[in-house]
């Protein structure tokens, strides 16, 4: 049987590897994946990835599975409770932003009907393909990352500079970055 190629990073803990290959750059559309995506990607900001994978269960579980609307009315209280929860990153201005994006998310929602047909208009609705060869080509912004970071800036979001941003488009496959000998690349292709 043949080995499946994937992108580098993915290396070869199953953690990283199941991500890689059943979640990263494909496409999701469904409004409470979208915000655990974006509130995660923030709480990865000077951390590594693979830090915020092994504490996603214990976020969904402290975050109320990332409903918005339950984010957004968290009060001190509860903010005092997530900084003790020694399962997920315990850093005051991340949580402090997760509440305010649920707030600036739910604005989306009433604006637009849903965060997805907003956050997925910036590409048309249809996923950009990169044509990467190597993952040292991959960038770490775009001048589309930097529009989409300004604009959610301008709504309320926080935690969502350009860098994160992209990987967030990256994450939720709103850009296909697998490199072009990635099996998931070829599927995503198809």
């Amino acid at each position: 049987m043949c080995e499946k190629i994937r992108c580098s990073w993915a290396g070869d803990l199953p953690i990283y590897v199941e991500y890689h290959d059943q979640e990263w750059g494909r496409p999701v559309h469904e409004d409470n994946k979208l915000f655990e995506m974006l509130i995660l990607e923030g709480m990865q900001a000077g951390l590594s990835w693979i830090t915020v994978l092994k504490k996603r269960k214990a976020f969904r579980e402290a975050f109320d599975c990332f409903d918005p609307v339950k984010v957004s009315l968290y009060d001190e209280e509860k903010i005092q409770e997530l900084l003790a929860n020694e399962g997920i990153i315990r850093n005051r201005l991340k949580v402090a932003a997760a509440v305010a994006n649920g707030k600036a998310f739910l604005k989306v929602q009433e604006k637009y009907g849903s965060f997805d047909k907003f956050i997925w208009g910036y590409v048309n609705y249809t996923p950009i393909r990169n044509h990467w060869k190597k993952m040292e080509d991959i960038p770490a912004t775009t001048p589309l990352s930097d529009k989409i970071s300004k604009d959610l800036k301008k709504i309320g979001f926080k935690f969502v500079g350009s860098t994160i941003v992209y990987a967030f488009m990256q994450a939720t496959g709103m850009v296909n970055d697998h490199v072009t000998n990635c099996f998931v690349y070829q599927e995503l292709d198809r």
